[in-house]
């Protein structure tokens, strides 16, 4: 047979002890042709080392497909790598997750992998490993499609992943664990990080049980404290009224696309909206107050003290081209914390009227009817807005308040919605009519 040897060499048991775990691994030559087997216990490398001796000295035949004693008939059992099934676990969620579903299982398997891989030997950068397993590897539609130097690291990856089986070792699933839960210095994650690749990681070793690579989530038995995460407004965050005024005044001021991202900013913070909620809303979404005739000017005129309505159920969520079926940038979805279909209506006060009545005339809805488009037409650039956010406040805070949290984020402005609804702040008497309203 064409297929097996008597020609073989056993070596001693290589010891890899590397930051967080030690490798034990066993290596052999079938008929010239190297082999390993790596382990994280020593007793078990030396037991699979001493069933290889014995095999040998009883004068087995061994395959040179799979290194081992013919004997152990092990062709039937190839061990599925990580690689390998991580592969396969993403492609059997990818049709039904969202787009940005879809990107957080691959940023978590990636922040997972590094912990079973085998060896350091020939190891690409840490950044072209990340890069290579987040942009294509966990990408369904975009595997086939990496740039031929990323060719090799992906190569690498697959010779490199250990087995699956062996996240039946409490250390290594440990390891995996505290990996996917921390950041690349090795300090813990932020909680709401943690806790969604720890979701996702447990999810994928239930699929590992339902293809029978695992006999039980190994998961399941570890004893792993969540972190808090607190639900509190930071106040630092949270710019005040005059504050908000005046950074909108600066947004204003910018030249070309800030006077159309004026009613943009002032939409999360006079209405507490989320920015893939704003993004998302259509003139049929906007319902305002009918125009009252002033007699001495002989004009129509806006009321002082009327109140409109949002009322929308769509979000648009920048995502990334790469993770939408449609090559979008963004997704269009439900929105967050409610089922397909379910609308939610927000109150829009006096001020908000105005600059949303502005905001259309100035610049009127697209064909579609998205309130809020590129200065060329198109989807608004999420880093457009950003830019804008960010000199508006260079121009309107001191050096310190630059420096510090203080409307840091355009999300911050959400933040600071919530004082204007208390009914002691200016805009209770919103909260007084539509009851609290609340930013879900």
């Amino acid at each position: 047979m064409k297929d097996i040897t008597y020609d073989v060499r056993i070596y001693k048991t290589e010891v890899y002890k590397g930051a967080r775990v030690t490798t034990h691994t066993v290596r052999w030559k079938t008929a010239g042709k190297s082999w390993k087997r790596p382990f994280r216990n020593a007793a078990q490398a030396d037991t699979f080392r001493g069933e290889l001796q014995a095999a040998a000295r009883k004068g087995e035949a061994f395959s040179l497909i799979t290194g081992e004693p013919v004997s152990w008939n092990r062709a039937e059992k190839t061990e599925t790598s990580w690689y390998d099934f991580t592969v396969a676990y993403v492609d059997m969620k990818w049709k039904r997750a969202s787009a940005g579903y879809r990107r957080d299982i691959a940023r978590a398997l990636t922040a997972a992998t590094p912990a079973m891989l085998e060896s350091n030997r020939g190891k690409p950068s840490d950044r072209e490993i990340r890069k290579a397993l987040t942009r294509w590897v966990f990408n369904t539609k975009d595997r086939g499609s990496h740039p031929s130097e990323y060719g090799p690291v992906i190569e690498w990856l697959k010779r490199n992943a250990l087995p699956v089986s062996t996240l039946g070792e409490a250390a290594i699933v440990r390891s995996v664990l505290d990996t996917a839960t921390s950041k690349l210095t090795g300090k813990p994650a932020a909680a709401s990080t943690a806790r969604r690749n720890r979701a996702i990681l447990f999810n994928a070793l239930e699929y590992a049980v339902e293809l029978k690579l695992l006999n039980a989530n190994p998961i399941r038995g570890l004893k792993w404290q969540a972190p808090k995460n607190s639900h509190e407004v930071n106040r630092d965050c949270a710019v005040n009224p005059d504050q908000a005024r005046k950074l909108l005044a600066a947004v204003k001021a910018q030249k070309r696309s800030g006077p159309r991202l004026v009613a943009f900013f002032a939409i999360l913070y006079f209405a507490g909206l989320r920015p893939e909620e704003a993004m998302g809303l259509r003139k049929a979404n906007v319902i305002l107050p009918a125009l009252e005739w002033n007699k001495e000017t002989d004009e129509w005129e806006e009321p002082s003290d009327a109140w409109g309505e949002l009322r929308f159920r769509k979000a648009s969520p920048d995502v990334g081209k790469e993770w939408t079926d449609e090559g979008t940038q963004r997704e269009e979805r439900q929105l967050k914390h409610r089922a397909e279909g379910d609308s939610r209506t927000v109150p829009c006060p006096p001020e908000l009227v105005k600059i949303l009545r502005a905001h259309m005339d100035a610049f009127p809805p697209t064909k579609d009817g998205l309130l809020f488009a590129g200065v060329n037409g198109g989807d608004l650039p999420t880093i457009t807005y950003r830019r804008a956010w960010d000199r508006a406040r260079a121009a309107v805070l001191t050096k310190t308040e630059y420096s510090s949290p203080l409307g840091k984020r355009i999300y911050d402005l959400r933040h600071a919605c919530l004082s204007t609804w208390s009914p002691f702040q200016p805009g209770g008497a919103g909260q007084r009519r539509y009851g609290r309203p609340g930013l879900r």
